[in-house]
């Protein structure tokens, strides 16, 4: 069978099944039958069975390397299995992200990368004015006749695939991942990796799929995209099968999990929570079973050992040994998870000054011309714990390294407190860990002058290495183990001021839990960035925030701070009067009630309002004539989706054109003028906070 075709296209509905390979069909319901799959002489999946059904909301979880994406590409036909079947029905379309992004050409812009989303759309849309353009040259009316059914097949399939709303879609997802109107026309080339992948998302996410893998999808987002992609899913009518460590998108967005872990898949009817209670009453039982297992097992050695050699009882120990060796050969095995999850103690925070640190009057510019931090003043006491949370671009690893030390800010100061000894750690922590040492040695050239071997030893057990792990070479540790090793080097001369730069991203479920205790249990200071809300909800008690209007802080956590954040619309006039000290033009600070500051803020609106209502009448009429052309086109796409002998496919066909045109146009008229009123509005809420 063509892959391409059934991958990308609508092949029609069928069902085949290769035995020891990719079945192919598609997927109401997808279906592992003893699937093995083994790379080399490693055995990554053993006799594993389950099925995911037709509009399931699936979970796919269990340690790094346990071979969860194999099961993605077992589906998509990237992976054949040594033994099993994979069955996949009824043929829907299959939204997943590619590892390998590419443009059509070096001139290919964002958005026009992104409307690729659905392949074969295109062709459809030059099919159907190719076919438009012969119907009106020919006048044989058999011709015609053929014409015409052909065009409506093509309709129909080119509005069932979301042809005639594809572009809203489209810009709507590349908005909510973090992508300004303006960046819509760059060339895809010109962006970051990390930003590609955004844009891959986008299209797969717009093109609305039957059947939406998505493995680890918010890798390269930040909270902001984080929580619109998780409302995003909330929507999805579809099959959606989810690999991922965010316990927030397992939580809200799927309703059945399936653990991969110990080479097999275990499928729970539950959420995450369901999971992780069922998960450990099943991992007692197994202990309980493997105690008794290793116990049976020690007295059939004992009386080998003891009577192998004794003539008359020589048969019974042959059997205990063929006994020995069927319970061997069907040994419970214990989830890695089990095996790995490790432990990780921070050890106390040397004491230091009641302030930490203090950034006065601060900006930071990487070319010279652009500020990308401006005027930040801040101030972080002993113990608080603080996210910095915004938009990727914004400057929230440029602060965390200002307050690092590791980069000077272009202009203000910033000064460490009495006895501070900060303790940094970046994104790029695994790239900074020598893969070809052993772990021992690697903890031991970090180590401060005159540590002993015995020292290193027992702060390399503290952070959960056995004698066996600090012989292995680095490169060979696992997410979790590399984190606490990085760690482990962090501490051996003890910081009381950590700050980490994403400190999850190579971290499964078990791992973070891990790390989330040991800072909650710190009793030093911590600032991080972290993409993982569960992780930033259960570890700080403070957000800074880092957005377009600049540096704000805000007391509380984060739960604490998104209540702040949407309650921001409310009227200032709302506020209480009282009085409050501005400093004036020459320096002094009068008192000005907050009536005044009412009337100030009133009167640079009414400066700044001849340009911003005429723009925001023109968006509100453009957004009004949008929906009346969305919902004629979608009229007339019903009238071809289902035409009645009196149907006349020509005109039809003619108003549509127009109609689309029209859309194409006011859209593009209506980009112009929001991107314009969303600059204005900006340039107006910063004028407003500088009189706040």
């Amino acid at each position: 069978m063509n892959q391409a075709c059934a991958h990308e296209n609508r092949c029609p509905r069928f069902v085949v099944v290769f035995r020891g390979r990719f079945s192919v069909s598609y997927a109401a319901v997808i279906e592992f039958r003893n699937i093995s799959v083994r790379f080399g002489t490693q055995e990554v999946l053993g006799d594993v069975s389950f099925r995911v059904n037709k509009g399931e909301r699936v979970g796919i979880v269990g340690p790094n390397g346990s071979g969860k994406s194999t099961l993605f590409r077992l589906i998509l036909g990237e992976a054949f299995a040594d033994s099993g079947e994979v069955s996949v029905e009824e043929s829907p379309r299959i939204g997943h992200i590619r590892q390998h992004l590419k443009a059509d050409s070096d001139e290919e812009t964002l958005l026009e990368y992104a409307l690729r989303g659905i392949p074969g759309l295109g062709e459809m849309e030059h099919e159907i004015h190719a076919l438009e353009h012969s119907l009106e040259a020919t006048r044989d009316e058999s011709e015609r006749a053929r014409l015409l059914r052909r065009i409506g097949d093509v309709q129909t399939e080119f509005e069932h695939l979301g042809g005639y709303l594809i572009e809203a879609r489209v810009k709507v997802s590349l908005g909510g991942l973090g992508f300004p109107i303006e960046a819509f026309d760059k060339p895809f080339k010109s962006f970051s990796g990390g930003w590609q992948m955004r844009a891959e998302l986008s299209r797969v996410l717009a093109s609305h799929p039957d059947l939406l893998l998505l493995d680890e999808p918010s890798n390269y987002l930040d909270l902001p995209a984080v929580e619109w992609l998780q409302r995003f899913l909330k929507g999805y009518d579809g099959t959606l099968i989810l690999i991922s460590h965010d316990r927030y998108l397992l939580r809200t967005l799927t309703s059945t999990t399936v653990e991969v872990d110990a080479n097999t898949a275990t499928r729970y009817n539950g959420n995450l929570d369901f999971y992780l209670r069922e998960r450990d009453i099943r991992h007692a039982n197994l202990l309980a079973a493997k105690a008794n297992q290793d116990r049976r097992i020690e007295q059939l050695e004992r009386f080998v050992d003891r009577f192998k050699a004794t003539a008359s009882k020589a048969t019974q120990a042959q059997s205990r040994m063929k006994m020995i060796e069927k319970i061997e050969a069907d040994a419970i095995k214990m989830p890695k998870r089990s095996l790995s999850a490790g432990v990780l103690r921070l050890a106390a925070a040397p004491h230091s000054g009641a302030e930490i640190i203090r950034i006065e009057n601060v900006d930071f510019s990487y070319d010279g011309e652009r500020n990308v931090l401006q005027d930040v003043n801040l101030s972080i006491s002993r113990g608080e714990k603080v996210a910095i949370v915004g938009f990727n671009g914004m400057g929230k690893t440029t602060l965390l390294r200002i307050m690092a030390g590791t980069r000077q800010p272009t202009r203000g100061t910033y000064t460490l407190g009495h006895k501070v000894v900060p303790g940094y750690l970046s994104q790029e922590f695994a790239e900074t860990i020598p893969t070809e040492v052993s772990v021992f040695e690697c903890a031991k050239r970090c180590a401060p002058p005159g540590s002993t071997e015995k020292i290193i030893r027992a702060q390399l057990g503290a952070f959960g290495f056995s004698s066996d792990d600090i012989g292995k070479p680095s490169g060979v540790l696992s997410g979790g183990e590399k984190i606490r090793l990085a760690f482990l080097r962090l501490f051996l001369s003890p910081p009381n001021f950590m700050l980490l730069d994403e400190p999850t991203t190579h971290l499964d479920i078990e791992g973070r839990t891990t790390l989330e205790k040991a800072i909650s249990k710190y009793d030093g200071t911590v600032c991080l960035v972290s993409h993982d809300i569960e992780f930033v909800r259960n570890t700080v008690t403070s957000i800074i925030e880092v957005s377009p209007a600049g540096v704000r802080r805000f007391p509380g956590g984060y739960d604490y701070y998104r209540e702040k954040i949407a309650g921001e619309n409310r009227e200032p006039d709302a506020a209480p009067a009282a009085s409050v000290r501005v400093p004036g033009p020459d320096g002094t600070t009068p008192t000005v009630s907050s009536k005044d500051m009412r009337r100030a803020r009133a009167q640079e609106r009414a400066k700044r309002q001849p340009g911003i209502g005429p723009l925001k009448e023109k968006v509100t009429k453009a957004e009004a004539r949008i929906a009346e052309l969305e919902a004629e086109l979608e009229k007339l796409s019903g009238v071809l989706f289902n035409p009645t002998p009196d149907t006349d496919f020509a005109a039809t066909n003619k108003r549509l054109r127009i109609v689309q045109d029209q859309l194409a146009a006011v859209t593009a008229e209506w980009e112009s003028d929001a991107g314009k009123l969303d600059r204005l509005q900006k340039e107006q809420d910063a004028a407003q906070s500088a009189l706040a």
